[in-house]
């Protein structure tokens, strides 16, 4: 269950998240936007645009909002699409905590839902540019505490990358089928 409310702005504001059972801890407050753009090309997108606290809850409820978007899309939460969608967007925006955190910036998921090419674009920027993801999929060891993320996004995403944000950060994007009897993007 979510809280909504609207900001000084006009636009919805995500004050909390709550699966069933669970109650919420404290507020914290994640700026959402959401809506249609049109491409290069003039085809209309799906796109979901939140701000969240750069913190492990901030995480969480950017993977719930990745979720309950998708639901929204016509793609239930127990899908083989969905759920590929919340393990990459859980990782990415866990790495965005972790790596790219900088005291008092958020970082922005940024969702986009291309149906005429089958697939979610998922984006997360931070403000660390400094710190880059590895090129290629990293190498993990198995008793390694680390470097297992990517790995899963590599393996689920049809492809992903990163980019310089100006005037600071970085986007690290990844791109996920939306046909559940795809290769990649199927669990």
């Amino acid at each position: 269950m979510s809280q909504d409310s609207t900001g000084k702005d006009g636009r919805a504001v995500l004050t909390g998240t709550t699966t069933s059972g669970e109650e919420p801890r404290r507020s914290m407050e994640a700026l959402v936007t959401e809506g249609a753009v049109l491409d290069g090309e003039g085809t209309e997108r799906a796109v979901l645009t939140a701000q969240f606290a750069s913190c492990p809850r901030g995480a969480r409820l950017a993977r719930r909002c990745a979720v309950r978007r998708m639901e929204e899309w016509g793609f239930p939460s127990a899908s083989d699409v969905s759920c590929a969608v919340a393990l990459v967007v859980g990782e990415l925006a866990a790495n965005a905590v972790q790596h790219g955190r900088v005291p008092g910036r958020d970082f922005r998921l940024r969702l986009a839902l291309e149906k005429e090419l089958g697939l979610v674009r998922i984006e997360v920027d931070d403000a660390a540019a400094a710190k880059r993801p590895p090129e290629g999929p990293p190498s993990s060891y198995p008793e390694g505490e680390s470097g297992r993320g990517l790995l899963l996004v590599d393996v689920l995403a049809v492809r992903w990358g990163t980019v310089p944000r100006h005037p600071v950060g970085k986007t690290v994007w990844a791109e996920m089928s939306i046909d559940a009897s795809a290769d990649h993007g199927a669990l």
